[in-house]
């Protein structure tokens, strides 16, 4: 095989990451926990004058505890699926928020890939080859998923047909 051939052999004719939608800013986040702080203390402040002193510690724990959910959110939000597609190969990496990697290699002519409707009216995505199954792209939404299949699907049909 030709340089010119190998390079055609590893060249992506499809790449997508699939990333978590967070629609919360890390500003708005931040203008978010200024709000709920302010509140919380003033309300707190005001227990604290009529003598209820307790009640200002919990007010402050609900800050700490929304800070924290929020936090614990935006980590999860750090998780990828990479999808990569070149003429001999079809690679999905899934990385979770910690940077930890799990890489699934198929082959682009034995690959399905396919959405799944579930009971409840959700949709499953997936790719199958020699009697194993991954399912990905569970942070996305149905919609999102349709209209990924399709363009998978269509460049895995790209990818089988054969130049010449």
């Amino acid at each position: 095989m030709d340089d010119s051939q190998q390079e055609a052999q590893t060249a992506q004719t499809f790449n997508a990451i699939l990333t978590p939608y967070r629609s919360l800013s890390p500003f708005g986040f931040l203008i978010l926990m200024l709000l709920v702080s302010l509140v919380s203390f003033a309300v707190g402040f005001f227990f604290l004058m009529l003598g209820a002193w307790p009640v200002l510690g919990y007010f402050g724990l609900d800050v700490l505890l929304i800070y924290f959910a929020f936090k614990l959110n935006y980590r999860a939000g750090l998780a990828y699926e990479k999808v990569e597609l070149s003429p001999g190969l079809l690679r999905l990496t899934q990385v979770d928020p910690r940077g930890r990697q799990n890489r699934f290699d198929f082959n682009p002519y034995w690959v399905r890939v396919g959405l799944r409707e579930e009971h409840d009216g959700r949709t499953i995505m997936w790719l199958a080859s020699h009697g194993r199954e991954m399912v990905f792209g569970h942070f996305l939404t149905d919609n999102e998923r349709r209209e990924f299949v399709d363009a998978l699907k269509s460049a895995l049909t790209s990818a089988r047909t054969v130049p010449g």
